[in-house]
């Protein structure tokens, strides 16, 4: 199991939402560049950066701060957050970026998903965020009627090789994650599922290593000290 710290931009600092809310928000950092290095600096083998600012308003808006992150460190990024066209994943995966997260247009724009499985393969992991049990879409503003399972199944039918499963209303609450779902999921698509949401002990991450995901992403947890970076990669070594 792969552990993936994560780093949320918004206005260019590093911040965490609580349960996916843009108006509850902690800046941990106003150097998102400088968490990176310190995560790599760590043992840190890939790193996980959301665009908030972009996920709400559906283009990009911190794409400087990606790069220059990008150019700063060796380990790969997984990079997600309001990336809704062809040209904009291409963009990514062209400066270097080693997987992109599509998450809205998931549910917006099946064809576009089609053809970036077919063209870029294992570069596309596919975004579920769920709220209550059903997927939440454009920066986790608005509430569908698909579940979690549904919509992997029918993105796997569409070529996608790999998940991000989010539970939004354990994000950011140092509680546990959605253990069941997360199950359900891999029993479910037979595909690897990264784990988000909730993580906040080494016990969630004993657990989830046990339930067969392949990554567990780290937000604040990490920030906050519950989680030890060096102790947990250890704990997967």
């Amino acid at each position: 199991m792969e552990i993936i710290p994560a780093i949320d931009i918004k206005d260019g600092r590093c911040v965490r939402l609580y349960q996916g809310d843009y108006t509850l928000e902690t800046v941990y950092s106003n150097n998102p560049v400088e968490m990176a290095i310190r995560w790599q600096s760590l043992g840190a083998t890939r790193l996980h950066i959301i665009d908030l600012d972009g996920a709400d308003l559906g283009v990009s808006r911190n794409l400087r701060t990606i790069t220059q992150i990008n150019d700063a460190v060796w380990i790969p990024l997984q990079v997600g957050g309001g990336i809704r066209t062809m040209e904009a994943i291409g963009k990514l995966l062209k400066m270097g970026i080693d997987r992109v997260i599509l998450g809205t247009v998931a549910i917006e724009n099946t064809e576009l998903v089609k053809e970036a499985c077919r063209r870029f393969g294992n570069s596309i992991i596919i975004g579920i965020d769920t709220r209550e049990g059903r997927v939440a879409t454009r920066g986790w503003k608005t509430e569908t009627e698909i579940t979690a399972t549904e919509l992997a199944m029918s993105m796997a039918k569409l070529g996608a090789k790999r998940f991000i499963y989010t539970d939004i209303s354990r994000d950011g609450t140092l509680t546990e994650p959605n253990f069941l779902t997360i199950f359900e999921l891999i029993d479910s698509i037979r595909y690897p599922v990264i784990a988000s949401g909730g993580v906040s002990s080494i016990v969630h991450l004993k657990l989830l290593d046990r339930l067969g995901v392949e990554g567990a992403i780290i937000g604040k947890a990490l920030y906050t000290g519950d989680i030890n970076l060096d102790i947990a990669l250890k704990m997967v070594a």
